[in-house]
């Protein structure tokens, strides 16, 4: 091994507090669909890793499977072949009763689209993650982390869309979670706007330590990430170390 080579080991190993033991594995995944007589194959195959307080950016198309892949990490859905382990739990073993528990305990999700409760404030949005967590934030607390301690008590027709995301992401972090899971979550946002939700995302993976997999067709969003995994036609078709990470305020799109 070269001494190029060594240096990026050195850097995935200072950014992964455990590389050798996933806090993900996925192996040769798989997802169809059948619509009648026509079967729609999201995955083919798709084998990756994510470690513990990374940043990860799943980058590729619309219809490339890293959506479908999102969903399978999280429990939403389930593979129709392939193994899904969180750390030593094997996913796709699990009851219903049992990934609803893992996506409760464990799992924080950030849609492109907000799902806040429109006749609920910021607050009462935050409130029904923190009243059924076992160790949560406040809402108080969660809401500050993310810059919106003024905004507790407004609802979400009296916010911008980048405030509207910033509770919901704020919603997802009030239960500690280890994983936070986020699916497009600039995708219905301008730039300027996006950059900002960017970088909660960012401080929240820096100064929570949990693991952020943000899943994007915008290529200058993997500038951010510690590592990017490139996703096409239901296959992952490369891996790669950023070796100059850059922050979200250099972020331009």
């Amino acid at each position: 091994m070269n001494e190029s080579d060594l240096s990026k080991v050195d850097s995935l190993m200072c950014k992964t507090a455990t590389p050798s033991i996933p806090i993900f594995s996925a192996h040769d995944v798989t997802k169809v669909y059948e619509m009648g007589e026509v079967k729609v194959h999201a995955l083919r195959g798709a084998t990756l890793e994510l470690f513990r307080g990374e940043l990860v950016v799943l980058l590729g198309p619309s219809g490339s499977g890293k959506s479908t892949l999102l969903n399978i990490l999280g429990g939403l859905d389930t593979p129709t072949s392939g193994h899904v382990m969180f750390q030593d739990e094997d996913l796709t073993a699990g009851s219903d009763t049992q990934l609803t528990r893992f996506r409760r305990e464990h799992v924080g999700f950030v849609f492109q689209f907000y799902n806040l409760i429109p006749s609920l404030t910021a607050r009462e949005n935050v409130a029904l993650v923190t009243e059924i967590a076992d160790d949560p934030l406040t809402p108080e607390e969660a809401l500050r982390m993310v810059e919106l301690g003024e905004r507790l008590d407004h609802f979400p027709s009296q916010m911008s869309g980048g405030e509207q995301q910033r509770v919901a992401i704020a919603r997802a972090i009030a239960k500690r979670p280890e994983v936070l899971l986020c699916d497009e979550p600039t995708g219905a946002l301008d730039a300027k706007t996006g950059v900002i939700v960017l970088e909660v995302l960012e401080r929240i993976n820096r100064e929570m330590g949990t693991t952020t997999a943000v899943i994007t067709h915008n290529a200058m969003i993997a500038e951010m990430a510690d590592r990017v995994i490139s996703v096409s036609d239901g296959r992952i078709s490369e891996v790669r170390v950023n070796e100059t990470k850059r922050s979200a305020t250099e972020i331009v799109w």
